[in-house]
C-alpha cells in the first residue's frame, strides 16, 4: 500500500470515531468498532474502486460491521435465559457536560435508522447521495429518515412526547 493511501485512511479516523460513538453510545465499543473498520479497510483496500470518497466507503464498512454485530447480539440474546443476563453497565455522571449527555441520551432514543442518517449527514457532513450509498437505501429514504430524525430529536430535547402524524384509517 502506498504512503498516500495510508495517509488517506488515517485521516478518516476522527470521523469514524464520531460516527461509531453515535452508533454505539459507548466509548469502548466505539473504539472497537473503529479498530475493526480500519482492519477491514486496510485488508480490503484493493477492493475500493475509487468511484466515491474513501471516507464514505469506510463508513459503509463500519455500518455493515455494526449491523452484523447487532444481529449477532440479538441472536445471542434470544438464546440466553432471562436470569442469565448481566447487569447493565452504569454510565458515570458528568456534571460538566449535562447538555452533551442529554443530547446523547436523545440520540440513543432515536431508532437506529434515523440516528445513522442524522449522524452521517449532520455530523459527518456526507451528502444525501453518499449517505444513501453507505446505507444502501434510496436517496428518498435518506431524506425522509433525516426529516423524522430531526423532528423527533427536537421533541426529545424539549421534553415533549413525539406524536406520530400517521393515523390508522379503518
Amino acid at each position: 500500500m502506498r504512503a498516500e493511501d495510508e495517509t488517506l485512511i488515517l485521516a478518516c479516523i476522527p470521523s469514524l470515531r464520531r460516527y461509531a460513538r453515535g452508533l454505539t453510545g459507548d466509548l469502548h465499543r466505539a473504539d472497537d468498532l473503529v479498530q475493526d473498520t480500519l482492519e477491514r479497510a486496510w485488508s480490503r483496500f484493493s477492493r475500493w474502486q475509487r468511484r466515491g470518497e474513501l471516507r464514505a466507503w469506510m463508513f459503509g464498512i463500519m455500518h455493515n460491521h455494526f449491523i452484523d454485530g447487532m444481529r449477532a447480539t440479538q441472536r445471542r440474546a434470544d438464546q440466553t435465559a432471562p436470569g442469565d443476563l448481566p447487569d447493565a453497565p452504569v454510565r458515570a455522571t458528568q456534571t460538566d457536560h449535562l447538555e452533551v449527555r442529554d443530547l446523547d441520551r436523545c440520540l440513543q432514543a432515536l431508532p437506529a435508522e434515523q440516528r445513522e442518517v442524522l449522524l452521517l449527514i449532520c455530523v459527518e457532513d456526507l451528502s444525501y447521495q453518499e449517505t444513501a450509498q453507505v446505507l444502501a437505501v434510496p436517496i428518498g429514504t435518506v431524506m425522509s429518515r433525516l426529516s423524522r430524525a430531526r423532528e423527533k430529536l427536537s421533541a426529545l430535547m424539549q421534553g415533549r412526547d413525539t406524536i406520530s402524524r400517521l393515523h390508522r384509517v379503518k
